[in-house]
């Protein structure tokens, strides 16, 4: 009984350290939409995105107006979109997005935890012909037709539809984003995520055993709170 109390106080402090972890990132995007466009969602395309995600992993109206509203404070942190690139064991390539109010601090990090994996910090830039920027967009299966769906939204940039766990997922180009979030909208169809990734051109071949060393320094760099997301090519 006592391991089995472990095992489900583990899974729910994960469960919570994720959640948290979420709202942070969704935080920092909401803040930084809102200062860069205004807080009207309806003539703010990033910040009703940001909203969007946020009701998606059911983060709080309260902590979504305060993150908002911390826009227009004076006294609130500025923060700098700063992308890292480098190389983690076994010649995966990984790419960090970070939103930061001290770069020096998260370049710092980021090189640590590559270089503690047997990697290295590369140059802005060396992973362009790794990663392709692509618009992603998750949607609940349910009630949804896959093939007529994809017939419908491929004039507006729909390049892959596929469902997986219950969801349909819908990649587009980059410059497609705000064209599919649109049309999205005009169909009044749910989405729970819609968000700019970096998708793989080329993957890497590892063990299983080699791909534990990639999810464990994933893991140790999304712990740190300057980072919104972080990205590799390991098939």
């Amino acid at each position: 009984m006592g391991r089995a109390f472990e095992f489900r106080k583990g899974r729910k402090m994960k469960r919570w350290a994720a959640m948290s972890k979420a709202f942070t990132r969704i935080s920092k995007e909401l803040t930084m939409a809102a200062k860069e466009s205004g807080p009207n969602p309806e003539s703010n395309f990033r910040l009703k995105t940001a909203m969007q995600n946020a009701k998606g992993v059911n983060m709080p109206k309260d902590k979504v107006e305060a993150a908002i509203k911390r826009a227009t404070d004076k006294s609130a942190k500025d923060y700098s979109e700063v992308v890292y690139e480098g190389y983690g064991p076994h010649g995966v390539a990984i790419l960090v997005e970070t939103a930061t109010d001290n770069p020096t601090r998260t370049v710092a990090a980021v090189r640590m935890h590559l270089s503690r994996a047997d990697g290295e910090l590369g140059k802005s830039g060396s992973l362009n012909h790794v990663f392709e920027r692509k618009g992603v967009f998750r949607l609940p299966a349910e009630g949804l037709h896959m093939e007529e769906l994809e017939l419908e939204l491929i004039d507006f940039g729909a390049e892959e539809i596929f469902e997986d766990e219950g969801e349909i997922i819908i990649h587009t180009a980059f410059t497609d984003f705000g064209a599919m979030q649109k049309a999205l909208d005009a169909r009044g169809l749910t989405v729970t995520n819609s968000e700019l990734q970096r998708i793989p051109l080329t993957t890497v071949e590892i063990s299983d055993e080699q791909y534990e060393d990639i999810e464990a320094l994933v893991e140790k760099i999304e712990e740190d709170d300057d980072v919104q997301a972080v990205y590799h090519n390991a098939a």
